[in-house]
């Protein structure tokens, strides 16, 4: 199993004062699955077979936390550097405490070369 962190930036104070933590926000890769976990606001658990492609994705500056709409969803904790990772089918998620379908995850971390190769 590889856990990989989310990566938080400047604006981690007000993540940790709602009880989202870094030792809570991950992608963990195992041989079957890929979970990934925002502490308590979200929680994925997707086939490693589902997972089609994972790229570098734009910064995202305005943007962070917990958001998405029509299987899109960003999941970071600062604006860079993100990776884009596409699911196929999509995969079933807790945003929450609601369910929400993911076709295509948005997530910060450190290194963007060893997620995407850690993903190929």
């Amino acid at each position: 199993m590889t856990r990989i962190p989310i990566r938080f930036g400047r604006l981690r104070l007000p993540f940790v004062i709602t009880g989202i933590t870094p030792g809570l926000s991950y992608i963990e890769l195992e041989p079957d699955v890929v979970r990934v976990r925002m502490s308590w606001a979200f929680s994925m658990d997707a086939p490693r077979e589902s997972v089609q492609s994972a790229r570098k994705a734009k910064d995202s500056p305005w943007s962070i936390g917990v958001h998405g709409w029509g299987g899109r969803w960003r999941v970071n904790g600062a604006a860079s550097p993100m990776v884009a990772i596409d699911i196929a089918p999509p995969a079933r998620a807790r945003v929450l405490f609601f369910r929400a379908s993911v076709r295509e995850l948005l997530v910060s971390v450190d290194d963007p070369d060893a997620l995407i190769a850690a993903l190929a």
